[in-house]
C-alpha cells in the first residue's frame, strides 16, 4: 500500500503517465465528459468531494504549468475563482484582483472549455454542485 501521495489508483496512474503539456480536467458534477475520454468519478453525493479538495490533492502531486478556466467563472462562481487564483497565481491575502503570472491562469468561453476537454487524458468528476467549478490542469516539467 502507498504511504504518501494520491491513493486513488486511477488518478495516480494518469498523473504518472502525463507528459509535458498533457492535461487533465477537474470537473464539477455536471460537466459533460466527452466520449472516449477517461472519466474518473469521485462523486459520492452533491458537494462530496469538493472541487477544492480534489484540486488540492492533485496540485500536491502534479507539476502544473498552466490552469485553464471558463470565463464565466468570474461571474458565476467567485469563490472558486478566488481559490484558483490564490492557489496558482500567488494572490496575496486581501487582494481580490486576479493576478495572472506568466500566463499561469488562462480563460476561455465555457463552450471552448468543453471543447478542450475532448483532448484531456482524463476528466476527474467531483461532487461539486456549484457552477463553473471546473479547471484544466496542464502538466509541466521539473526541469
Amino acid at each position: 500500500m502507498k504511504k504518501h501521495g494520491i491513493l486513488n489508483s486511477h488518478i495516480s496512474k494518469v498523473l504518472s503517465d502525463l507528459g509535458h503539456m498533457d492535461y487533465i480536467v477537474v470537473a464539477d458534477a455536471g460537466l459533460p465528459v466527452p466520449e472516449g475520454v477517461t472519466k474518473i468519478d469521485l462523486a459520492l453525493k452533491l458537494g462530496v468531494p469538493s472541487f477544492q479538495d480534489v484540486v488540492d490533492v492533485i496540485a500536491a502531486d502534479m507539476v502544473i504549468e498552466k490552469v485553464m478556466l471558463a470565463e464565466e467563472i468570474k461571474q458565476g462562481n467567485e469563490q472558486a475563482l478566488q481559490y484558483i487564483t490564490r492557489t496558482f497565481a500567488g494572490e496575496k491575502p486581501g487582494n481580490s484582483q486576479v493576478t495572472e503570472q506568466a500566463g499561469v491562469i488562462e480563460f476561455c468561453s465555457h463552450e471552448q472549455f468543453k471543447e478542450l476537454t475532448r483532448h484531456a487524458k482524463a476528466v476527474i468528476r467531483t461532487g461539486e454542485a456549484k457552477p463553473y467549478a471546473n479547471c484544466i490542469l496542464q502538466a509541466g516539467v521539473y526541469f
